[in-house]
């Protein structure tokens, strides 16, 4: 836990809470399904160690760090549950008309794992 606490207080305050990290329908039914195990934001959601519920199931935050667009890989488009980054990009821009998409832009990437229930 000291870690956690350590790691938190380094990042720079909440913008939004845990609860509003993960909303988009199609979203929770990739997490739900095993498919999503991180989401990006425009702000810090959460914080490492907090619980996000979804339908009644748990998901911890394991981690939580910021990253340009520009750093995005096929590899962070499958955690979004996308092929490859232009999937994902086309769908965050579907969700956000106008928006542009810059490689310097920073986003709050937030990953997650789904707690096993005793």
């Amino acid at each position: 836990m000291t870690n956690q606490t350590t790691e938190n207080n380094s990042l720079p305050p909440k913008t939004c809470s845990v609860e509003r990290l993960v909303t988009q329908p199609q979203d929770v039914e990739k997490v739900l399904a095993g498919q999503k195990t991180a989401t990006r934001r425009n702000g810090r959601y959460a914080d490492v160690g907090e619980i996000m519920e979804l339908k009644g199931k748990k998901f911890v935050v394991e981690n939580v760090y910021s990253q340009s667009l520009g750093e995005l890989t096929d590899e962070h488009a499958r955690q979004e549950g996308f092929e490859d980054v232009e999937g994902y990009k086309n769908s965050i821009l579907s969700i956000h008309p106008g928006m542009p998409w810059l490689p310097h832009m920073k986003v709050w990437v937030h990953e997650f794992k789904a707690v096993e229930e005793e």
